[in-house]
C-alpha cells in the first residue's frame, strides 16, 4: 500500500470521527443577525425599486417582485436555519455529486436555456428559474475544501513536479467549469469563478511562486476572453465612454449614473427615485445599488456597503478561529469571498468602475433561487461557527 494511499485511509477515519462528534456550542449570534437584516434591508429596497415596473405591467402589479422575493427570503431563512444545525462536515459527501450536476446544469443550458441578449444563461423549471453558474460557483468551493482537507500537503510542495502534480487537479476543475461558463457566454460567472478557486487555493497553502504562475495563466486567458470575443469587446467599447451611445448600449449605464449622481449626500428619500419610472432597465435586478444611493444619498448606500463589510469581517473571523477543522475554515473562507467578490463587481458594474456584466447584489436583486443559494450558504457558515472552541465565539 502506497504513502498516499495510507494518508488518504487516515483522513477518511478522521472524517468519519468528526462525523460522529455531537456540534457544540451556538450558532454565531452577530453574523445571523448582520444577514437577517441585510435581507431585510435588501427586501425594501427590492420593493421601492421594483414597483414601478411592476404597476406598468397590469399581469404583474407593484407588490409582484417583493410578493414573490419575501417568499423565497423566509424559505431561506428556514433552510439557513436548518443548515446552521448541521454538521458541516456531512457536507464532504455532497462535494463530488454537487458538481456532477453543476456541470451537467452547465452542459444543458447550452441547449435548452433561456436566450437573453445573445447569452444562455438561465434554465426554466416552470415555477422558477436557475442559473446553473450559481450553482457551479457552490461546488467549487465545496469541492476545493474536501480535496484540500483531505490533502493539506497537495498544494504546498516547493519542488516542480510535486507542485504540478498537486495542482493540476485543482486547474483542470477549473478550466472544466470555466469553459462551460464561456460558453454561454458569461464574463462575469468567469472572473467569480476564477477568484474563487484562486482564494481556495490561497488558504490551502498553496506557494507563493504558483500563485502568481496561476494568476497569470488566469489573467492571460480573460484577455483573450476580452479581446477575442465580439461580446467580450462591444461591453468593453461601452464601459470607456457610455455617453457615446446613451440611446443604445450605454443607456443602462448612463441612467444608473444619473441615479447615483442625484441622490447626493442623503438622497432624495425612500421610495422617491425618478430613475426607476421606466428610465433604468429592471431596476430591480442587477442595478438596485443604484437606486439605493439615489434614494438614500452617500450616507445610506455607505451605511449598506459598511454592513457588507460587517459581514464579510465577520465571515472571516469565524475562519480564522475554526483553523482547527481545516474543512470548516475552508469552507467559510470560500463562501465569505464569494461574497466579498460578488459584492464589490456589482457595485463596480454600477457605478462605471468596471463593464457592464450580469453580476447581483447579494440580498437586494431580484432572483429566488440566488437568494436561497446564498441563504443555504450562510447556513454553512453558521454551522461552521457552532464548532468554534467554547470561549472564543464570545470575543
Amino acid at each position: 500500500m502506497s504513502q498516499d494511499e495510507n494518508i488518504q485511509i487516515i483522513d477518511l477515519k478522521k472524517a468519519k470521527k468528526e462525523l460522529e462528534r455531537p456540534v457544540r456550542g451556538p450558532m454565531d449570534i452577530p453574523f445571523m443577525l448582520l444577514v437577517i437584516l441585510l435581507c431585510s434591508i435588501g427586501l425594501v429596497m427590492m420593493f421601492s425599486a421594483s414597483y414601478a415596473t411592476g404597476a406598468d405591467d397590469p399581469d404583474l402589479g407593484p407588490a409582484f417582485f417583493v410578493t414573490r422575493q419575501s417568499v423565497y427570503a423566509l424559505l431561506g431563512v428556514c433552510i439557513m436555519l436548518a443548515i446552521s444545525k448541521m454538521n458541516h462536515h456531512y457536507f464532504r459527501l455532497f462535494a463530488i455529486p454537487v458538481m456532477l450536476v453543476a456541470l451537467a446544469l452547465l452542459v444543458v443550458v447550452l441547449f435548452i436555456g433561456s436566450d437573453a441578449a445573445g447569452a444562455k444563461r438561465w434554465i426554466n423549471f416552470g415555477f422558477f428559474n436557475l442559473q446553473p453558474s450559481e450553482v457551479a460557483k457552490v461546488a467549487v468551493i465545496l469541492l476545493f475544501a474536501q480535496m484540500i482537507s483531505m490533502d493539506p500537503e497537495g498544494l504546498t510542495h516547493k519542488k516542480l513536479l510535486p507542485a504540478v502534480k498537486g495542482i493540476w487537479k485543482y486547474i483542470g476543475i477549473l478550466a472544466l467549469v470555466v469553459g462551460l461558463i464561456i460558453l454561454e457566454p458569461h464574463f462575469s460567472g468567469t472572473v467569480i469563478i476564477i477568484a474563487i478557486g484562486a482564494v481556495m487555493m490561497f488558504v490551502g497553502g498553496i506557494a507563493t511562486r504558483w500563485i502568481v504562475a496561476v494568476g497569470g495563466m488566469a489573467v492571460s486567458l480573460l484577455y483573450l476572453i476580452i479581446t477575442q470575443t465580439n461580446y467580450a469587446k462591444a461591453r468593453l467599447d461601452i464601459w470607456k465612454d457610455p455617453f457615446s451611445d446613451m440611446q443604445g448600449d450605454g443607456w443602462q449605464t448612463v441612467q444608473s449614473l444619473y441615479a447615483i449622481g442625484s441622490g447626493g449626500p442623503f438622497g432624495v428619500g425612500l421610495g422617491q427615485s425618478r430613475q426607476k419610472h421606466l428610465y433604468l432597465p429592471e431596476p430591480q435586478n442587477d442595478f438596485v445599488f443604484s437606486i439605493v444611493c439615489e434614494e438614500l444619498g452617500l450616507v445610506g448606500a455607505g451605511v449598506v456597503l459598511m454592513l457588507f463589510m460587517l459581514l464579510i469581517i465577520r465571515g472571516y473571523w469565524i475562519a480564522i478561529h475554526s483553523s482547527h477543522d481545516r474543512f470548516g475554515m475552508l469552507l467559510c473562507s470560500g463562501i465569505t469571498s464569494l461574497l466579498a467578490v460578488q459584492t464589490f463587481l456589482n457595485v463596480a458594474v454600477v457605478t462605471n468602475l468596471i463593464p457592464v456584466t450580469g453580476i447581483s447584489m447579494p440580498f437586494f436583486s431580484y432572483g429566488g433561487s440566488s437568494l436561497v443559494l446564498l441563504m443555504a450558504q450562510m447556513g454553512v457558515i453558521l454551522s461552521v461557527s457552532r464548532e468554534i472552541k467554547p470561549g472564543i465565539a464570545g470575543d
